[in-house]
């Protein structure tokens, strides 16, 4: 498993799947977006070759060269998404995921009727443009993983129960179910009803409100892609502090100013300094003073029935590797044991497939990286929980499982 290359570009397509008309090119290069543009030729001979299968009854999925990994895949017959990576390592399960994101998005700024019965091609343009910072953040090197593991990115605040109390008194006070605290991106509490919110768009809406510039407030439309496709809902935001947002999802009431800051001055003043704490939570996602293993670089836990994931590469700063290279390294281990090892999205048939073939489903793996690194993975999976650690050489290889069982024992409390 490699490390993907500092500058490798990556190119997502999107055309209209009659025409073979071109809707958006987003590149970028190094995790951020690029100018670089491809050619017109290249666009017309990636579409025609997918265009020429499905004349055949021949669905191409993906394909490899020496240095580039491509992925087609077409929505409702009418949008067709192509994205093409040079950064090694990448496996199609990570890009088959970011397209199955990028069209979420798209549904969640524009609608899914404006999609599928696309009128004015130029107007549907213009009206994407307005997804662009969210699909760009889906090609960069982002702090967050649910576009790729389809589960919350969420943290551990330190007075958990006081802020649920507290969300769920405001959700009842603001005559909504569907509210949430957020962090850089990330789940801190959430109501029930948000909770219940289902794929893509659990992901999609925290993803969305870290990927827009900072504003006090905001009352933003969007479609709910799996919920709510061709009626819009509104999406309030309130900032408390710099950082923490207050989302609510929502009809036309209530209207944006019946928030005034007297109402979040008495809901959230008393708990301004659990609140406080929360800001660093962002990449930490655990509680300050929470005991790992100092072998530990990084961590990846996801609990696969509620969807919900913990990651963060912010244990022992001071040591090799980077942040950014741990986290790549954390998610091409994540596509690897996903791919290879483990069941992406336990379902009920593959609930039945392990009644039937117990032996076939594995309890642990892990992964020595080469030479000059030396870094170790290893993953472990204990009935609704799928733990990831990154370690350091210094780890004993034989202890490695007997590690990550201790650690998912001591994080199982929290998620």
């Amino acid at each position: 498993m490699g490390d993907e290359g500092p500058g490798s570009p990556v190119h997502l397509l999107c055309l209209a799947a009659s025409s073979g008309v071109p809707l958006f090119c987003r590149s970028s290069s190094g995790g951020a977006p690029s100018r670089q543009q491809l050619p017109f030729s290249v666009i017309g001979s990636l579409n025609g070759v997918h265009m020429f299968g499905q004349n055949l009854d021949v669905q191409l999925n993906s394909a490899r060269t020496e240095d580039t990994t491509v992925v087609w895949k077409n929505f409702h017959d009418s949008i067709t998404l192509i994205v093409l990576s040079s950064e090694e390592g990448t496996s199609e399960l990570r890009l088959e995921r970011m397209l199955h994101m990028v069209f979420g998005a798209m549904v969640l700024i524009v609608g899914l009727e404006e999609l599928t019965n696309i009128r004015n091609v130029e107007r549907l343009k213009k009206e994407l443009r307005a997804s662009y910072c969210l699909i760009d953040s889906f090609l960069g090197n982002s702090e967050l993983i649910g576009d790729l593991t389809q589960c919350v990115d969420c943290v551990i605040p330190p007075e958990g129960s006081a802020m649920q109390e507290t969300l769920s008194g405001f959700a009842e006070a603001t005559g909504t179910a569907f509210v949430s605290l957020l962090v850089s991106g990330r789940v801190v509490a959430a109501t029930e009803g948000w909770w219940r919110l289902g794929m893509p768009e659990a992901v999609l809406l925290p993803w969305l409100v870290g990927s827009l510039p900072p504003q006090a407030a905001r009352d933003y439309p969007v479609y709910l892609p799996h919920g709510s496709p061709t009626v819009p809902h509104r999406l309030l935001t309130l900032k408390l502090l710099r950082g923490l947002e207050l989302c609510l999802l929502c009809g036309p009431r209530p209207p944006l100013g019946q928030l005034d800051p007297q109402l979040l001055e008495r809901w959230w003043q008393p708990l301004l300094e659990p609140l406080r704490a929360c800001l660093p939570l962002g990449p930490r996602a655990l509680p300050e003073g929470f005991p790992l293993h100092s072998d530990i670089l990084g961590l990846l836990l996801l609990h696969l029935e509620l969807r919900r994931c913990l990651f963060t590469v912010e244990p022992s700063k001071d040591k090799e590797p980077s942040p950014e290279q741990r986290r790549r390294l954390l998610r091409n281990f994540y596509t690897l044991v996903a791919t290879n090892h483990f069941p992406p999205e336990p379902g009920p048939a593959e609930k039945q497939e392990d009644t039937v073939y117990p032996a076939q489903t594995p309890r642990a793996c892990y992964l020595v990286l080469g030479p000059g690194m030396g870094w170790q993975l290893v993953a472990v999976q204990l009935g609704l929980r799928l733990l990831l650690l990154l370690l350091s050489p210094q780890t004993p290889t034989h202890g490695l499982r007997n590690l990550a069982t201790r650690t998912l024992q001591a994080l199982t409390p929290l998620l």
